[in-house]
């Protein structure tokens, strides 16, 4: 687990809890679940029986300090919001990244087989 401190050869050490908290399928869930709109953590517990309350809010509690989910009080009730952000980076960082690199190299591909001769 990170102590907190930044590692000087670690640029995106942010974005490693982010990925210990995406690493677990009922954080996943959870995630899918506050996709469109924010939720009360009671309707999350009904939703994701037989898991009790307690296993619940832990799941919250990470996804909360990888800045995935932002939890704000309302009268009794505490509602979860998804921060999408996170997720932009990891898409901006790695998944476009690497997705522009592919359609360049089948570009690449696609003009070499459309120039080259048969036989």
């Amino acid at each position: 687990m990170s102590d907190g401190r930044a590692e000087p050869d670690n640029p995106d050490q942010d974005l490693d809890e982010v990925f210990k908290a995406l690493a677990s399928p009922t954080r996943r869930r959870l995630l899918d679940l506050l996709k469109d709109q924010a939720r009360t953590t009671g309707d999350l517990c009904e939703r994701l029986a037989p898991l009790d309350r307690t296993t619940v809010l832990q799941h919250l509690r990470v996804l909360e300090a990888a800045g995935l989910v932002i939890a704000q009080r309302k009268g009794r009730e505490r509602w979860n919001h998804l921060d999408p952000l996170p997720i932009k980076r990891i898409h901006d960082r790695w998944i476009g990244a690497y997705a522009s690199a592919a359609v360049n190299k089948l570009a690449a591909l696609k003009s070499t087989l459309e120039h080259s001769t048969p036989g």
